[in-house]
């Protein structure tokens, strides 16, 4: 099977992709491209799929730039291939032709971002915890360090869990309005005490207050369509052992 890849036309010029579940050689709870090493999933499996995706973009393995993602807020800026354990972070940003830069999400936003005239891309991976904690601007900042210019920036929020399966509890309302009072916009009433909450909408209000040139959502939810994608509640609400990884990537 071959692989399926989403684009953006917003980030024409740019090689990028947003990787389904297709076309991998994973079997099982992780039928597909599982390009997540943090999974229980067989480890040469999953190289084997990060291969497929190296392919795809035209990169070695090797120059598959990646995080060990802990829901911050914190970017890395990469300038070469990277060796060793990956870094605590979740996001990257880079102006070094040739590197990927690798966001793993399975119902998290993943966000990846491109300054064409300046020469300046990133990835971010944007929960909840992460895009209320800023890593959108961060990795933004991180852009502009290396010489981006934010109204030149592109941004593009990739598949990830909809408001209409993102159902939450009282005490995460708090959290942000307590951040935000305007942050009550975000949420609709559910059942009982519940509220559903907008992820992709609270992203990009994030990525247009820290002033990108253009930002967009891919309008794909991991939830509802599980032959394409990946999702970390839908594994808990069908009581799965555990659950694959889907790869965005972007590349100078």
């Amino acid at each position: 099977m071959s692989l399926d890849i989403i684009r953006s036309d917003l980030l024409d010029g740019v090689q990028h992709g947003f990787f389904t579940r297709k076309g991998g050689a994973s079997s099982g709870v992780f039928e597909g491209l599982n390009c997540g090493f943090g999974s229980s999933d067989q480890r040469d499996i999953v190289s084997i799929n990060r291969a497929r995706v190296a392919d795809a973009m035209d990169v070695t393995p090797e120059n598959m730039c990646s995080v060990f993602q802990v829901h911050s807020a914190d970017v890395v800026t990469v300038d070469g291939p990277q060796t060793g354990e990956a870094p605590r972070a979740d996001a990257l940003v880079t102006a070094t032709k040739g590197l990927a830069l690798v966001i793993l999400t399975a119902d998290c936003q993943p966000v990846l971002f491109a300054d064409r005239d300046n020469g300046v891309i990133g990835a971010a991976h944007a929960g909840w915890r992460g895009a209320i904690d800023d890593v959108l601007e961060n990795t933004i900042a991180a852009m502009v360090a290396l010489g981006a210019k934010r109204d030149s920036i592109t941004a593009v929020i990739g598949p990830c869990i909809s408001q209409r399966a993102y159902e939450v509890g009282p005490e995460f309302l708090d959290d942000f309005l307590a951040a935000n009072d305007e942050n009550a916009r975000f949420f609709a009433n559910g059942d009982g005490d519940r509220y559903l909450f907008d992820l992709p909408g609270f992203g990009l209000h994030k990525l247009r207050e820290a002033g990108v040139g253009v930002a967009e959502w891919t309008r794909h939810c991991t939830y509802h369509d599980a032959e394409r994608f990946y999702s970390y509640r839908r594994s808990v609400h069908r009581k799965e052992a555990d659950y694959g990884r889907m790869l965005s990537t972007i590349r100078l």
